[in-house]
């Protein structure tokens, strides 16, 4: 009696998503090829650890997964089954223990991405994961093989049980992620959604005063605000326009009320932690013979790039009662025209929806062929968010695979 094969699963993108959803599928004794464009792996992973790998966040789960706006719902599940709590447990697995920061962000100890990596890699290889790189994915021919070019221009076809898709989204093209896979699947008269910047910056018309003195200057502690939505954290002023983590939080919104009505004004709190009658009382301080910027840094320590911008704000701020002052420092209006270009952003919008997957993550007009991490329609803000719903769902994906496999005919 001929003994049974294994089941092999392609998984093309050695990214985060893929890379987890290849340790499941080996652990559950699938033969597991991996291949991947870059001559490394999780380029991308790698970077993000360049500041501190931010790998998910120690906020309570209801709040956590609110952070996924439109997408919390498409996400949910895969999320409530490989929590915040099981990422940092795997991290302890791989020997990596992590710790909760002061923003509540959970970061590995070394504050690395690197060690956590290796380790990471030794076990994939140790469970019989082959590795493919510089494996440019083409689609399909005629047979339904699989077709990859070397990047000495070889042309590689392989057949597979079934094919994971973790290719990315847009941004940071140069690690990997162009999303040059979405012509394949649109050729497959698969409707994706287009591509957008996400966690990324938006430009701002500045004077030239502001552009002469305060380039690369950070505007900390501050509150931003957009519609209804509200972030804390940091702005940094840049050459044409704003970026840092605040901005980043409320991406999606001024995105998409720029895409509505041509442009999109947010609001800046310079003293988020002050109320309106607290700051009243500080500017209660008289003004002697003192400038105006000398008194409101004396007042208030504003910052000469805050003060700046209350003067951008409205030109003759200074001559105004101190309740309108204080007004305009818990409300400078910024308007913003257009988000930075892609290739500058931190993530992506956009990509496969999840209309087009079944509850598999399988493609639902392509037998076979599922699809995991950002090259799905979602988007988050940066804070562990991102790389918690690649990880999840590339379980999801690769659990999708293994009941599929189970129940099908190949059973």
């Amino acid at each position: 009696m001929k003994k049974p094969t294994k089941p092999t699963i392609a998984i093309i993108g050695a990214g985060p998503s893929g890379l987890f959803a290849a340790e499941i599928l080996s652990n559950a004794g699938m033969c597991v090829h991996v291949y991947e464009r870059k001559p490394t792996v999780a380029r991308k992973f790698l970077m993000a650890g360049r500041g501190g790998l931010n790998i998910t966040h120690s906020e309570s789960f209801d709040t956590f997964t609110t952070r996924y706006g439109d997408s919390k719902n498409h996400l949910q599940k895969s999320i409530d089954d490989f929590t915040p709590k099981d990422m940092r447990a795997w991290c302890d697995g791989l020997g990596q223990e992590t710790f909760i920061g002061s923003s509540g962000r959970v970061f590995p100890k070394v504050m690395k991405a690197s060690p956590l990596l290796r380790a990471w890699m030794a076990r994939l290889e140790s469970s019989g994961v082959i590795f493919h790189l510089r494996h440019t994915w083409k689609g399909w021919n005629n047979e339904e093989n699989i077709i990859f070019q070397k990047d000495d221009g070889t042309i590689i076809e392989t057949k597979s049980d079934c094919v994971l898709l973790s290719l990315g989204g847009a941004s940071w093209p140069s690690l990997g992620s162009d999303g040059a896979w979405a012509k394949t699947l649109q050729d497959k008269n698969i409707i994706l959604t287009p591509f957008a910047p996400s966690n990324c910056g938006f430009y701002v018309e500045w004077s030239q005063y502001i552009k002469d003195k305060f380039i690369g200057t950070p505007l900390k502690s501050i509150a931003l605000s957009s519609g209804t939505h509200r972030s804390l954290g940091e702005m940094v002023v840049t050459q044409n326009g704003i970026e840092g983590g605040a901005v980043y939080a409320l991406s999606s919104t001024i995105r998409k009320t720029i895409d509505s009505k041509g442009c999109a004004d947010i609001t800046i709190d310079l003293r988020s932690n002050m109320s309106l009658d607290d700051i009243v009382l500080k500017l209660s301080r008289p003004r002697a013979r003192l400038s105006f910027s000398t008194w409101l840094q004396k007042c208030l320590n504003l910052s000469p790039a805050s003060i700046a911008l209350l003067r951008e704000h409205d030109s003759n701020i200074a001559s105004k009662e101190n309740i309108d002052i204080a007004i305009a420092i818990k409300s400078i209006t910024l308007k913003t025209t257009a988000p930075f270009s892609i290739d500058r952003a931190i993530s992506s919008a956009g990509g496969l929806p999840f209309d087009e997957l079944d509850e598999n993550f399988m493609i639902k007009s392509m037998s076979g062929v599922f699809a995991c991490g950002e090259m799905l329609d979602w988007e988050a803000p940066t804070g562990g968010y991102l790389l918690q719903a690649s990880f999840a769902t590339g379980k999801a994906a690769a659990m999708g695979i293994l009941n599929w496999i189970n129940t099908s005919k190949m059973a």
